[in-house]
């Protein structure tokens, strides 16, 4: 059965004892129980899910329930409720995670991130049977972390809302999703939504004498951050940069959507500095990435920022943090538009009307203004 919904032939293709599996010629796959009406005698087919939503071992068992239902003189359709495999949030979370979220995660972190608030601040209900999560259930995961870590809350909320949707669309549950926000727990929590917990940054009159001794280091890693500060990239961008994004003779570097947080292709200007760097890692090519780390055919691992920072003996300044640096500068020194620093950090600027008039991203503008930023960090 296994392999008929992997190879998605189209047909009804028989289990045994009702139970169908059903697959479109589209490739869509489902189970179907069929069985004939006593009250009428006509064959009738009852869909018990899609393959996505219920395994095989889970449609024998409905189907079971259904014959039982029979063997009773009840009608499955009738008695659908009844028949209905209700599994726990955590057994469901877990399934859900591994299909339906994880592959769309960019980063092991963000992963991580995610596992971690699924299995670790979820505790409270993953036992419960899908169908029983509800407001009171919510604010036993929510309100313990509300105040003490707003973040951990706001992602716990959205991730339990994603999963009880999904739920919902797989017939375990009904009516209204008790993790909304709006209308439900906004009436039981603090009004305002958990603050996001911003990246701290430094002072953009400390930035020149870091950038000069960053330069004076000859290590990859203090390159790749250097690289990451001159173009105001988040550090996963730079980090996992390959050699194909690059066309250095239009100093363009291209970050394809899927390495981008919006989804969005970015395009990035290339100051003089940028370009030498790039320039500089090419003399030791290694791979598809232009800054490999340990691992061959692996790029620089994620703290590596983190830990040369700390070699340097600065504090209190997260890699991130290097692009508030950049929007304080373009803002308070700058003469450039905030639209403009907001395009060159990939931020949505505007709303949806005026994002569909303004469909360029400003490219030769920008250029200029990374060569102003490339001159104040002391590089030009």
């Amino acid at each position: 059965m296994k392999r008929l919904i992997k190879a998605k032939v189209p047909g009804r293709h028989p289990d045994g004892w009702g139970l169908y599996l059903v697959v479109e010629p589209v490739g869509s796959a489902r189970w179907a129980f069929m069985y004939r009406s006593r009250a009428t005698g006509k064959r009738r087919e009852m869909g018990l899910g899609s393959t996505e939503a219920l395994g095989l071992a889970e449609a024998r068992l409905a189907a079971r329930d259904a014959r039982e239902l029979l063997a009773e003189g009840k009608d499955p359709i009738t008695e659908r409720k009844t028949l209905i495999v209700v599994q726990t949030f955590g057994e469901y979370a877990d399934t859900w995670f591994k299909t339906k979220k994880e592959p769309d995660l960019k980063s092991k972190q963000a992963k991580a991130r995610a596992k971690y608030a699924l299995e670790h601040h979820c505790k409270p209900i993953r036992d419960l049977p899908l169908n029983k999560v509800d407001t009171a259930a919510m604010l036993k995961v929510l309100e313990p972390i509300w105040t003490a870590s707003p973040e951990a809350a706001r992602k716990a909320r959205g991730l339990i809302e994603q999963v009880l949707d999904a739920a919902k669309v797989s017939n375990y549950r009904t009516g209204e999703n008790p993790a909304v926000w709006r209308g439900q727990l906004s009436t039981q929590l603090s009004k305002a939504r958990p603050a996001v917990k911003h990246h701290a940054s430094m002072s953009r009159e400390d930035l020149p004498a870091f950038m000069l001794a960053l330069r004076a280091r000859e290590a990859t890693a203090a390159r790749a951050l250097e690289f990451q500060v001159l173009t105001a990239a988040r550090p996963g961008e730079a980090i996992a940069a390959s050699w194909d994004e690059f066309d250095l003779e239009a100093k363009l570097w291209t970050v394809p959507a899927s390495k981008m947080k919006g989804g969005r292709v970015h395009r990035v200007p290339l100051c003089d500095r940028a370009v030498a760097i790039i320039k500089e890692m090419d003399t030791f090519r290694e791979g598809a990435f232009v800054f490999p780390g340990a691992k061959s055919g692996k790029p620089l691992s994620g703290p590596v920022f983190e830990r040369l920072m700390d070699r340097m003996k600065v504090t209190g300044v997260t890699p991130h943090g290097f692009r508030s640096t950049f929007r304080d500068w373009a803002g308070e020194v700058s003469h450039y538009s905030r639209e403009l620093a907001e395009t060159a950090l990939s931020h949505v600027v505007g709303d949806a009307t005026e994002r569909a008039y303004a469909r360029g991203d400003a490219l030769e503008k920008r250029r200029k203004m990374m060569a102003d930023w490339a001159e104040f960090c002391g590089h030009e």
